[in-house]
């Protein structure tokens, strides 16, 4: 058996392959001991009442302990908190050295890590993932039911401190591309670490495997169904280790894959860029290029993107705090914030980004943009721990804002429109002249470029759509933040919005033409092929100086004699005429019209049939989004249609008698699929 190694937290284990083999018989000498110390304490000497109040008194100076470490760790986490709250805002720029919340962790990590060689060893299973570098684990994934497909960790070839690492999903269709992109993002030298968590072989295509094959891997192209496989390589194409384990039973997982090796350190290139000293920012990116890898267009010495964007304007929501919900996606993080800074209005001063966990490289992501961070401990796992990582940032806002009445909640994979701000400046006062009204939001569910077309154009509907939303406070504070679900509850935040308990018959006001545009693929909730089916397709706003038509007639009132008036005096189609057919609205028709169509909606609630038409349509359609009363309003060939549910809907009194509403009958389909 290998030599005992300790770690730098201050336990101790075995060799890798030892904790983690089976076969190797650490389960049969554990049970050993357990037989010893059983076999001891229940001996002659002691009765089980003395064996009761031994283990009791075991486990009660175990939790104390436990718990005296959670309070050190929270007390140093808030302290941490506090002082990145209490950055100089008056000031352009905040030096890095001062505010840097990993600086120390990175300077003893490479302090202790420069040498002649530095060790890799790597797990590859069903379960489980793992990096160690130099006996300290630099990337796990234990997770159940996440993480599938070929994780990445880059290191760099003089230290052995991790660049970057991603997870690629490439059991679903598109991800082996973006691997394939990310490899080359990589700058030569740099050392590759391979692994494989579940499965990664169904959507690995021929130009990832070659990269690999590129890269030096002698067993890609015999990777199959289930298979385990880690590699170490240079980006230079040198294998240093590698392993591969199939399996012939398509039911079955095949045996774990453990490599280990020492690689010699070689002395790094020093590349010195000639960026603008004037810019403020340059110290900036300097310091994150030499820590991070994968953002060629940032750290490329000619002409590198800009960090500073020319939106000085300000406007009336350029006051509204905005949070931005993150995890630990940085890629995400750095195009989510790129956009938010190029929209017009912008105010930086005001934005905070939340983290649900403690990760260095989105940090220092918003740190690079010089936007304020928060990070904290997750609380609860999967769905609960979101809806709770929404609940504390909510809160922190509210709390750290006292004067704000209402803010603005983005989240990390969202891009956002050249005219965001001035969209909810146009808008932001109904939610304090409307109480019929639960929210703005900037996303419309049934948004998709075939879909919407008018930019100027609002509706309200029955939903809380989220993904770029403002949120008044006596909304939180008083009836969401007393009632939010708890952790044990493993419910979605923005579903537990949309019922009708917490929703109350209020409606929300959304843009027929999105202001928010949903890119992550990757999530808790989403793969790529269920954001190809559902989200690729959504419409953006791309103009910048749009002035919305007719803001106040969303209020409820103005509303209902808008819509009255739009379905009674809008043109009849043609019922004989499906949804699903390609003529059920023709080149004919006249742009300037609008059109109604009455569908069956035999009781409120009664949807089957309004999803079916969604499912027409080709829009969302897993769930009834979209609708007013009955009514939902859409466009089809860039023709305004209102679709009415009869005889559910107020609006259905318009319908001619001798007009029998469209019925189509109900179709089973999986979630994430789209039936033609």
């Amino acid at each position: 058996m290998a030599e005992t190694k300790p770690f730098k937290s201050g336990w101790h284990w075995h060799s890798v392959r030892d904790r983690h083999n089976p076969r190797l018989g650490l389960d049969k000498a554990n049970k050993v001991t357990c037989f010893t110390f059983v076999q001891y304490f229940c001996g002659p000497r002691y009765n089980f009442t003395q064996v009761l109040k031994i283990l009791s008194l075991l486990l009660l100076i175990g939790t104390c302990i436990f718990n005296l470490k959670l309070v050190i760790e929270t007390n140093r986490r808030l302290e941490n908190h506090r002082l990145i709250l209490e950055l100089d805002s008056d000031s352009d720029v905040v030096p890095i050295d001062e505010d840097d919340y990993f600086s120390h962790l990175r300077a003893n990590n490479d302090a202790e890590e420069i040498s002649d060689k530095f060790s890799i060893q790597v797990i590859s299973s069903k379960d489980l993932v793992e990096v160690i570098v130099n006996g300290r684990s630099v990337h796990r994934d234990a997770e159940a039911n996440q993480g599938r497909g070929i994780h990445v960790v880059v290191l760099h070839e003089t230290t052995g401190s991790v660049m970057s690492q991603r997870v690629f999903d490439t059991y679903a269709p598109k991800q082996d591309e973006a691997l394939v992109v990310f490899l080359n993002s990589i700058i030569s030298n740099r050392i590759f670490v391979f692994a494989i968590k579940d499965e990664a072989s169904f959507e690995l295509g021929k130009s990832a495997r070659e990269k690999l094959n590129e890269l030096g891997s002698k067993m890609i192209d015999d990777l199959s169904w289930r298979s385990n496989w880690a590699m170490i390589c240079s980006k230079r194409g040198t294998n240093f280790a590698e392993n591969l384990e199939t399996t012939e039973d398509i039911t079955a997982w095949a045996t774990d894959v453990v490599i280990a090796t020492d690689i010699d350190s070689i002395e790094s290139q020093v590349i010195t860029c000639d960026w603008p000293q004037s810019d403020p920012f340059t110290t900036r990116r300097a310091h994150f290029c030499s820590h991070f890898d994968g953002y060629l267009e940032l750290c490329t010495c000619n002409n590198p993107s800009p960090l500073t964007f020319g939106t000085k304007e300000v406007l009336p929501a350029s006051s509204v705090p905005v949070a931005i919900i993150a995890s630990n996606r940085p890629q995400y993080l750095y195009r989510m914030l790129r956009s938010l800074l190029s929209a017009r209005g912008v105010n930086p001063d005001v934005i905070i980004v939340f983290i649900d966990g403690h990760f260095e490289e989105p940090y220092e992501i918003a740190r690079l943009f010089n936007i304020r961070v928060i990070q904290h401990v997750p609380v609860g796992v999967k769905n609960a721990r979101i809806s709770q990582h929404y609940k504390s940032s909510l809160s922190a806002m509210f709390t750290l804002f006292p004067q704000a009445e209402e803010i603005i909640i983005l989240e990390e994979d969202l891009d956002v429109s050249p005219d965001f701000f001035s969209y909810f400046s146009q808008t932001m006062h109904l939610l304090n002249e409307d109480t019929s009204l639960y929210c703005i939001s900037a996303w419309n569910d049934q948004a998709y470029d075939h879909s919407s077309t008018d930019p100027s154009l609002l509706y309200r509907v029955e939903t809380m759509p989220g993904l770029g939303w403002m949120l008044k406070r006596s909304l939180f504070v008083e009836e969401l933040e007393p009632y939010w679900p708890s952790q044990e509850k493993r419910w979605d935040w923005d579903m537990w919005m949309r019922s009708d308990t917490m929703r109350k018959g209020r409606e929300c006001g959304v843009p027929d033409v999105p202001r928010t545009f949903h890119f992550g693929s990757v999530g808790i909730n989403m793969n790529s092929y269920f954001f190809e089916m559902y989200f690729e397709k959504h419409a953006l706003n791309k103009r910048e100086n749009v002035r919305l038509k007719d803001v106040d007639t969303i209020k409820k009132a103005p509303y209902e004699r808008l819509m009255h008036t739009l379905v009674r005096d809008s043109k009849l189609l043609d019922h004989s005429k499906s949804p699903c057919d390609d003529n059920f609205i023709t080149e004919e028709l006249s742009l300037n019209n609008t059109y109604v169509a009455y569908f069956r909606m035999d009781k409120e609630g009664s949807t089957d049939v309004f999803i079916e038409v969604l499912r027409c349509l080709k829009l969302w359609d897993l769930e009834a989004r979209g609708l007013h009363r009955g009514a939902f309003r859409t466009f089809i060939k860039k023709r305004h249609v209102i679709f009415v549910g009869y005889p559910a809907s107020t609006y259905s009194l318009y319908k001619p008698t001798d007009v029998n509403p469209i019925f189509i009958e109900s179709i089973e389909k999986n979630e994430g699929e789209i039936v033609n």
